[in-house]
């Protein structure tokens, strides 16, 4: 794990040194069945996996979590155009094939023209960024959800930071979908941020430009956007160049785009994460932060090109949470989904200050660790990973036109703001939080337990399966082949 220090390594006034922090944590097992369809990507799946590991590492004991309560449809209309989000609560597979009257304008011309098609392919799924699926409304209140409670925690006191990993999409706009995106729980909860903070930061090391919330709070000086991202030759969204600073106004230069090209590794990223960060923290002095932590700029990823192992990625985690600032922490992409449940898992003992093996502990989804040797941290040989298409002069080049866009933006200006009346929103702990009483032992899935009597209790003089899985990766064993990404 990366380590718990770095960057400033202030003590919490909560929990008295550099190492502790009063960490919540938000989960909702109705996402583990939600299917963009067969041959998509995007598996949601996953936050159930990290979920489970967070679990198998004995971290559940050390947060508080938050209730389980989904969005409502007025709390997305705090962002999003309410015929857009009529559409959402409306829209099934077979609606969306239903067709209006003469003018044969229906549910799936309006779908359409939001960003939203039909799946393709046989299962579905396939061809389509942002397929119309069953409980597809249902799953953007949940998602949504756990951000919103994430926020008010924060914005509450109760915590210093806040954890939804099925949060984190970024490309979501005011009115449509993309990019696997469908609402902007992102948006939704700096909003809320804002009603208790005078200047909230949002920092992005997903694979992708975080094109949806720049443009959320393109003309405000409360908001910071500083996005880290592949770009270049025709990657999604194709946005997020270095002179992409916000519009004129009161909201320039609070947008910061760092752009990197294919294969950046480790190193190189962290030549350009920690002293830009800095900086920002210096010259914008945010109150409260947010960080997607988008897995797809991990190595190995299905759709990103990016060369970062779990241990520099939870760098950024580990130097942010140095601050000691409220600090809310969100999923996004990430579409090799093993590797996105180490991912996660690594920075919920980050959040924590917690030290954890590499050893993955026997639980029940063992069987999609068997690649990576159960271990979490995985590695790949350099030969199957993208070519490194960053030099050291294109990182100076980047780090110098970082720097000079931050310098336009002055500490003062960023100071001045006038901060509205905070509206004290009521936030009642008691419905925020479960009881202590509440967090038993959650229930076994069915699937958990089958794997669990068939991979650990072996009877009599019958060996195990998970004892075979562990004897049949051999040490000499072509790396290439068991990091075969699972779909």
């Amino acid at each position: 794990m990366a380590g718990v220090g770095g960057g400033n390594s202030l003590p919490s006034p909560s929990c008295g040194d550099d190492k502790k922090r009063r960490v919540c944590y938000y989960y909702d097992p109705g996402i583990s069945t939600v299917d963009y369809g067969e041959g998509h990507v995007m598996v949601p799946h996953r936050v159930t996996m990290a979920h489970n590991l967070v679990a198998a590492y004995g971290m559940l004991g050390d947060m508080r979590r938050l209730r389980t309560a989904p969005a409502t449809a007025a709390e997305l209309a705090d962002f999003h155009d309410e015929g857009y989000l009529a559409l959402l609560q409306d829209l099934t597979p077979d609606g969306y094939h239903r067709r209006g009257g003469d003018d044969d304008d229906g549910v799936g011309d309006m779908a359409r023209a939001r960003g939203i098609h039909a799946a393709e392919g046989k299962g579905g799924g396939r061809g389509v960024d942002n397929p119309v699926f069953d409980r597809l409304w249902d799953y953007c209140l949940r998602y949504s959800g756990g951000s919103l409670a994430a926020a008010r925690a924060l914005g509450g006191g109760t915590a210093d930071i806040a954890i939804n990993w099925s949060g984190g999409m970024h490309h979501a706009c005011r009115g449509g979908a993309r990019g696997f995106c469908y609402v902007n729980d992102i948006v939704l909860a700096i909003r809320e941020l804002l009603a208790h903070f005078r200047r909230v930061l949002y920092v992005d090391i997903d694979v992708h430009h975080g094109d949806g919330v720049e443009a959320a709070f393109e003309a405000s000086n409360r908001v910071m956007t500083v996005s880290f991202h592949q770009h270049g030759g025709g990657f999604f969204p194709g946005s997020g160049a270095v002179a992409d600073v916000g519009k004129k106004g009161p909201g320039q230069y609070c947008a910061l785009n760092v752009p990197v090209s294919m294969g950046i590794g480790d190193e190189e990223y962290h030549q350009l994460f920690e002293p830009i960060m800095a900086r920002v923290m210096e010259v914008f002095q945010p109150e409260a932060v947010v960080l997607q932590c988008g897995a797809d700029s991990l190595a190995g990823d299905r759709l990103g090109e990016l060369n970062l192992t779990t241990r520099g990625h939870a760098q950024c985690v580990s130097f942010i949470r140095s601050f000691n600032l409220p600090l809310l922490l969100l999923g996004g992409g990430g579409y090799t989904i093993n590797h996105v449940a180490s991912c996660w898992c690594n920075e919920t003992a980050v959040a924590i200050g917690k030290e954890i093996p590499n050893d993955i502990p026997k639980h029940g989804f063992d069987v999609f660790y068997k690649n990576q040797e159960y271990k979490l941290h995985y590695t790949l040989e350099t030969k199957h990973l993208p070519r490194n298409r960053n030099t050291a002069n294109s990182i100076d080049a980047i780090r110098m036109a970082a720097m000079a866009n931050l310098s336009k933006l002055k500490l003062e200006a960023a100071a001045s703001v006038q901060f509205e009346e905070r509206r004290h929103r009521s936030i009642d702990v008691g419905d925020l939080y479960y009881d202590p009483r509440e967090q038993e032992e959650e229930e076994e899935s069915p699937t958990a337990r089958l794997h669990r009597k068939l991979y650990f209790e072996p009877t009599g003089d019958q060996e195990s399966l998970y004892s075979k899985h562990r004897c049949n990766v051999q040490p000499g064993e072509s790396s290439s082949r068991k990091q075969r990404k699972l779909k």
